[in-house]
């Protein structure tokens, strides 16, 4: 999902990673606290002070934020599910749940334990910023406290906001689920009041922007298209995974293979394969044994001069994890595997033996024709 994101550190087990366009957030943040915020309530002072107190209010936010995502990743690994890692990035910051909730009782817990660690954290500042008074030191941490007692309070309450994805449309999708015992039709549902909450603060946000609003609106805007885009991402990924459920590679591929041997030319592959049989990606092997597979991107890298004398094994990628699956390979992991390494096919093998090439036209063929036919998809079992 973030693939620019860089390690930081692990915390619990978790993976924290930061993408670079936090850092973007992080300026804004500093910049707007030291400008505006803090000039405010401590009148006076000097810009190295102001600057200092920015960034450590950033730096107070950015544990507040890792503290929210991590209550989640830490109830969901409490009940079996796997968590890939927490990733902080230019709207806040997601832990990385590989796997849907298995009951609505799970997603209820696990939507809900971010707000509330983000409210007991603004308890928790609140009384620090009550008890200091008096002095210097005390106003700056008084003004310090306050600002994570308001950043902490505005995470949780927007967050519950009843619109998917945020953590308040989790907490309705559980809801509907319990109700209906239906996880497809509970995401719908929330899904399109995230989609009209999303639209919402796109048109306000534009009306606060004409209205002389500045970057206050366009970051409205930003904030609107990102929950449009995730709400109706979220269903339909969740659509996708019901319609492969209980689904292998075996039941999509394609048999009916165009292979060439390791030692034939390029000139060959070319033209007694590729160009013959209409193929881009063509498995080679040694014998029986698959030991790779050569496509058109590599016959560009050699001279077409050179296409007769040298053989295939030249511009053959070898097998690897990355480009092979078991023909038992659930179709969702299929799917996750070509949209984690960019691939449009993979081949499917028994051990180094080659039964057959399974492609991403194969499964989007198999979803719209699933869509068209009308089957009723259930995401819960």
């Amino acid at each position: 999902m973030f693939k620019n994101a860089v390690q930081l550190f692990e915390i619990f087990g978790f993976k924290l990673r930061v993408d670079p366009s936090w850092l973007l957030i992080a300026a804004l943040i500093v910049w707007s606290l030291s400008t505006s915020y803090f000039p405010d309530a401590l009148p006076g002072l000097t810009a190295t002070v102001y600057t200092m107190l920015g960034i450590v209010a950033m730096l107070g936010m950015f544990a507040s934020l890792i503290l929210h995502e991590l209550s989640h990743s830490l109830v969901a690994r409490s009940y079996g599910l796997k968590v890939g890692g927490i990733t902080l990035f230019i709207f806040g910051g997601v832990a990385e749940l590989e796997e849907e909730p298995h009951d609505p009782k799970s997603e209820f817990l696990i939507a809900i334990a971010g707000p509330l660690m983000s409210l007991f954290l603004a308890g928790l500042f609140s009384l620090a910023s009550s008890v200091t008074g008096g002095g210097v030191e005390a106003s700056l941490a008084g003004a310090l406290f306050g600002y994570l007692t308001l950043i902490n309070l505005v995470l949780a309450l927007f967050n519950l906001v009843p619109a998917f994805p945020l953590d308040g449309g989790r907490v309705l999708r559980a809801v509907i689920w319990g109700v209906t015992h239906d996880l497809l039709r509970a995401t719908r549902i929330s899904s399109r009041i995230g989609t009209a909450f999303g639209v919402f603060l796109m048109l306000t946000g534009a009306f606060a922007v004409f209205a002389g609003g500045g970057i206050g609106g366009f970051w409205q805007i930003l904030i609107g298209f990102f929950i449009l885009n995730a709400s109706n991402g979220s269903y339909q990924n969740l659509l996708v995974k019901a319609a492969l459920r209980g689904k292998t590679a075996a039941s999509l591929m394609s048999e009916q293979v165009h292979t060439i041997d390791r030692t034939a030319s390029i000139l060959e592959l070319v033209d007694n394969v590729m160009l013959r049989h209409g193929v881009s990606f063509v498995p080679v092997l040694s014998g029986e044994t698959l030991m790779g597979y050569a496509d058109t991107a590599g016959a560009r890298t050699v001279a077409r001069e050179d296409w007769a004398s040298l053989p295939v094994s030249a511009i053959m990628v070898p097998v690897e994890a990355s480009n092979t699956v078991a023909t038992d390979t659930p179709l969702n992991e299929v799917f996750k595997r070509m949209a984690e390494n960019s691939r449009r096919k993979l081949m499917v093998v028994e051990g180094r033996r080659l039964v057959g090439v399974i492609s991403l036209s194969d499964l989007m063929h198999h979803l719209a024709l699933q869509q068209e036919i009308g089957t009723k998809l259930r995401a819960d079992g």
